[in-house]
């Protein structure tokens, strides 16, 4: 629907968005070392690193060959796996732009907390939508739909640079691009019960990233902020 590309709204409390870098690194890393292993690894580690709602649920067993870590890790082992690379770099994007101001928002200790509790909201979601699937569910989408929700909790107003249907590039407000994204994703739960995308992890974060975006976030930083002139941005003392 669009593709995020730039935002101006400046870091005010911590010097650089390190745990967004890091969660970003990570990915990409995992994703180098499973598709540069062949085929048959990448395979292996969805069924070994997935969140397979039918296994957590006790309705199937898992292959002995297959277990590459305890089932209830799986909640959150998942979010680092991804199909391919257009898989990864979608996600990692809408990250790269939304996570450093909700980062920023949190701090990192909290910020860190947010993100996986909203991958372990995004199985849960999956699991209670799909508790029979013997498939794997990966990916982070769940954990950024958490981070896109905070976003634009905090800052609607911000102006955002996004290319629409691919190549129209505008400048349009977070709240006109991000709400519709989050009604479109409760829509196509509806519509697209039978497609490979997991609408109902997408769900669990956006419900996550609502409530905890209100509980964690920083002592003074408002809700639903209007943005500030760049001249007036300033930084507060960095978080620990």
């Amino acid at each position: 629907m669009f593709i995020p590309l730039y935002d101006s709204n400046r870091l005010r409390h911590i010097r650089r968005q390190y745990v967004t870098e890091a969660i970003i690194a990570i990915n990409v890393l995992v994703y180098l070392l499973t598709s540069l292993s062949g085929e048959g690894f990448s395979q292996a580690a969805a069924y070994g690193l997935g969140y397979i709602p039918s296994v957590v649920y006790n309705y199937a067993i898992l292959p002995p060959e297959l277990e590459m870590v305890p089932v209830p890790f799986t909640y959150v082992t998942y979010a680092f796996l991804h199909g391919d690379i257009f898989h990864l770099l979608g996600n990692m994007l809408f990250l790269w732009v939304f996570g450093d101001n909700v980062e920023d928002a949190l701090g990192h200790i909290r910020y860190t907390i947010f993100y996986f509790a909203c991958i372990i909201a995004g199985a849960v979601a999956h699991g209670m939508a799909m508790p029979y699937s013997q498939m794997p569910l990966i990916g982070a989408s769940g954990a950024v739909a958490g981070v896109v929700t905070a976003y634009l909790i905090l800052h609607p107003r911000v102006k955002l640079w996004v290319l629409i249907l691919a190549r129209i590039p505008l400048r349009l407000p977070a709240y006109v691009v991000l709400a519709t994204w989050i009604a479109t994703q409760f829509l196509m739960m509806l519509v697209d019960t039978e497609g490979a995308v997991s609408w109902a992890a997408h769900i669990g974060g956006i419900i996550a990233g609502a409530v905890l975006v209100v509980v964690l976030r920083r002592p003074g930083v408002p809700l639903f902020e209007k943005p500030v002139a760049a001249t007036d941005t300033v930084r507060s003392e960095h978080d620990a």
